[in-house]
Parts: structure tokens; sequence; C-alpha cells
């Protein structure tokens, strides 16, 4: 099957024209009504709909319908209970920021018409639909993910400004392996060996899965979700997908939508496709690296270039929240205890809050741009977090920035990702600058912060039940 050919990119800090074009009944963003919902499954035959919500880890929860229920106005509930408990499965216990409600009550989900898309992958006419979570008064659920992105770009409506984004998605792809305590390892390509490292933007690298990115294309398409470019990264069998610029809810879909298609893509061909921050030892970690800017409403300007072309207060503004409030923020774009691995020196991660211009180092990255196309890349979120928190944690602390006029250090141009760590080095410190703030907390609601905090603690303590090879090599005969 000859592969579709990536869209031409826009210029990022522009509204992209996918956001702004009539919808049609073909792509992501196509159906606005319950009548037209009707119509597009009719048309398709589908026989299923896959009712679908991101938990706090970004894991898909939901339920599974026939269509003619459905369209009938079903009620969908889920319990409370699915956003208190760890990637583990297990239910931390109670602290005095974080409580279970009593009845596990029953939270209502409401399908986001304009996501709805096919499942490519099911064998029957299946499609899918994200839905967005209230309470039974019909209120917004303020801790769950969708909301909290929702809540943050409402903070951005109310002084007239639209945040634009696109997310750069790494992942690897590994060979199967159904043994926790066995290192992972590349998988075979097509030439029948396994893939080395030090493979960055190879073209050999790329075509050595040229079956498995053909399906990843094909899946792609048929969801209407829009790949800019894909590239082969430095570690063994690593790559990275391009989104095009948009809307930070949209494109938070979208990654949501991914990650379930890349790793339905390498199950059809016997592999794995892992998000794991740090899955391969003296390998390079995966990121989600964020391109951000912000456009006034009415104009459709870059708020953060001034009239004349130069660098805007806004601009810099911005750059002095993240370097501020992302520290406190980084248990939602670094969220287990993998995610540290990643932040370390010489791995081409970043170590501090350093920002600076087209410096691939630091951890706030302005590339190269005309005016109109000013942004800066946030390169400190990994890949294993969650879409809609990670994309939630940049904005707000950017917005922190400008609503209290904080500016920057200087840019650098040293190399700025090697010797000591000045981020939280840890979950567990990073979970507690978390809770540490008032502005934070406001930003994000405190309900979010107490529950999100909770279940992290939680996982810590699931994480230090389990020994490792490094404490049975170096202190079984040794201590």
């Amino acid at each position: 099957m000859p592969r579709k050919k990536p869209a031409p990119a826009l210029a990022t800090g522009t509204v992209a024209k996918a956001a702004t074009a009539q919808p049609t009944l073909t792509s992501l963003r196509g159906v606005e009504d319950w009548r037209e919902a009707a119509a597009w499954l009719r048309a398709r035959g589908i026989e299923d709909i896959e009712c679908i919500t991101p938990d706090l880890a970004g894991v898909p929860r939901g339920k599974m319908m026939p269509s003619s229920k459905f369209t009938s106005n079903t009620s969908l509930a889920l319990p409370s209970a699915i956003y208190r408990h760890t990637i583990s499965g297990e239910y931390p216990e109670e602290t005095a920021s974080f409580r279970y409600e009593p009845r596990d009550s029953d939270l209502k989900l409401v399908p986001d018409l304009s996501t709805l898309s096919v499942v490519p992958w099911e064998t029957d006419p299946t499609a899918q639909v994200i839905c967005d979570i209230v309470d039974t008064n019909g209120n917004d659920v303020p801790y769950t993910p969708r909301n909290v992105l929702k809540n943050i770009m409402r903070l951005y409506t109310e002084r007239g400004w639209k945040p634009v984004v696109a997310p750069e998605i790494e992942f690897y792809l590994v060979a199967k392996n159904d043994d926790p305590d066995y290192p992972l390892h590349p998988p075979k390509g097509r030439s029948g060996r396994s893939i080395l490292g030090g493979q960055g933007y190879s073209i050999a690298g790329i075509n050595e899965f040229d079956e498995l990115i053909d399906d990843i294309y094909h899946f792609s398409e048929k969801q209407g979700l829009e790949i800019d470019t894909l590239i082969h990264e430095e570690g063994p069998a690593q790559l990275e997908i391009n989104l095009r610029h948009g809307d930070p809810i949209e494109l938070a879909d979208q990654v949501f939508m991914f990650k379930r298609t890349i790793r339905e893509a390498a199950l059809k061909h016997g592999i794995y496709a892992t998000f794991m921050a740090k899955p391969m030892q003296g390998q390079a970690g995966s990121a989600m690296h964020i391109h951000q800017s912000v456009v006034d409403i009415e104009t459709g300007k870059n708020i953060f270039s001034n009239k004349d072309g130069s660098a805007s207060k806004h601009f810099f503004h911005f750059i002095g929240g993240m370097q501020t409030y992302i520290p406190k923020t980084l248990a939602m774009m670094a969220p287990y205890v993998n995610s540290y691995r990643r932040l370390t020196p010489d791995m081409s991660a970043p170590v501090n809050t350093a920002w600076g211009y087209d410096n691939r180092t630091t951890a706030f990255r302005v590339p190269v741009s005309d005016p109109n196309a000013r942004r800066v890349e946030n390169r400190l979120p990994s890949s294993d977090a969650n879409p809609y928190l990670a994309l939630a944690a940049s904005l707000g602390c950017g917005l922190l920035g400008i609503m209290n006029s904080i500016e920057p250090s200087a840019p650098t141009e040293e190399t700025a990702n090697e010797g000591a760590i000045d981020l939280p080095r840890g979950l567990l410190e990073a979970v507690s600058l978390l809770e540490s703030d008032p502005a934070v907390a406001e930003v994000f609601s405190p309900e979010f912060i107490g529950i999100y905090a909770g279940v992290k603690r939680g996982e810590f303590e699931t994480f230090m039940q389990v020994i490792s090879p490094w404490e049975r090599e170096f202190l079984l005969l040794n201590v």
C-alpha cells in the first residue's frame, strides 16, 4: 500500500486552517449533532460504539454498546472510583487531601460527537467517541483530565486569547516480552536484524518498519488524525510523530487516540509500541515535546510578537512562568517513577529550566521562526504523560507567568543538559511541590491536586514493594 504523504506543515503560532474549516463527515471533527451522528453511523454500517474517556493516567475507560442504543440517548455512567486508582489498579489510603467519595457515585459520560470516528483495527464495523465527564446534576467534574485542560482554556478565553499547540510524540518499538523481569530489546525489522541506536533521522531506520508505518498512516487516516511528519529518533527502533498545530483540546484528543492507534498497529505486526519514558537502560528516553503559542481571538495575531515583529512582554512572561511553575507541576508531565530516569544528564533530556534560542539542550527552546509563528517548545514532558494534563500544566504555567509578569532568566547559548539536576529528582519530591503553591491549586483546582497527589503517592508505595535487579545484584552478597 502506498504511504500517505504528510500534509504540508502550517506555521505554528497562527490558527490552523483545519480548526476553522467546515467540518466533514470523514474526519475526527466531522459530526456536530445526534441527527448527523445517526446518519454517519448508518452510512458506515457501524454496529458497536466505544464510548471512551481518559482516566488520570490517560488510559481509555468507558463502555461499549450497540449503535442503536447509542443514538437512543441512553444514559451512560461510570463510577467515580476510576479516578482514584493507580496505574496498577490499587486504591491508595486516604489522606488529608485525598478522600474517597463515600458512595462511589455515578459520573455521567457525555459524548463529544465531534470526536466520533471509526475503529479501523476492529473486524466488525465499530466506532469510538471521546466523552466528557459530568456529575449527576450535569456539572463538569473538575478533576477529570479533559476538564482540567478545558478549565485552562477558559482562563485564556476570559482574556480574549486562544493557545495553539503542536505536540511531538516519541515512542519505542520493542520485541514482545511477557516477563517484566526481563529487559526490553528492539524488534527485528524487515532485514531480519534488530536495529541499533544512533539512527537519528535515518530513512533506512524508518524503512525497517515500512509495513507497520503504513498501517499507522492508514489507521490514522481512517480516524481523521493528521500526521505532519514521522522520523527515526536516536534510540534503537525509537520513532517520533509530529502532529499539525491547532486547538489544545483537539490535539490532546489526537495524542490520546494516537497512542492507542500506534499500539494496535504494532500488535498487528507482532511487536509492542511503548510510551514509557525510559524503557531501555543506557538509551535515550521518550519525550512529548509541546510547541506553544497564543493568538488573540479577535485579530488572530500572535500575542508573543509586537507589531514591529519584536518579542512581546507576554512572550517573556510566558517563559518566566514556565521557569517558575513547571518544576511545581512536573508530576503532571513526568507522572511515574520511570519518568525521572529520563531526566538525567547526557541523555538528550533537560535537567533544569534553562531557555534559549534554537538550543535543543534547554528545557524551553525558542525555534527559529518569523514573528507570526513565534513560539516556545517545552521539552520537559515525557511521552508517558497524560496529554490533557501535560498540555494543561504547560499552558497553565505560562499563563501564570503572564498574569504575574514574571521575568525569565537570560537565554543561554551553552549546553544546558549536563551537570547538576535542578528539577525534582523523583516522583515524591515532584508531588510535594505540586501541593506546595496556592497559585497552582487555584489554576488547576484543589480537588484535582488532592486526588492526583494521592494517586501518585499510592503508585510510589506500590513501586516500593518491588525488589529490583540492582538490589539483587549489589546487595545480595555484599551487605
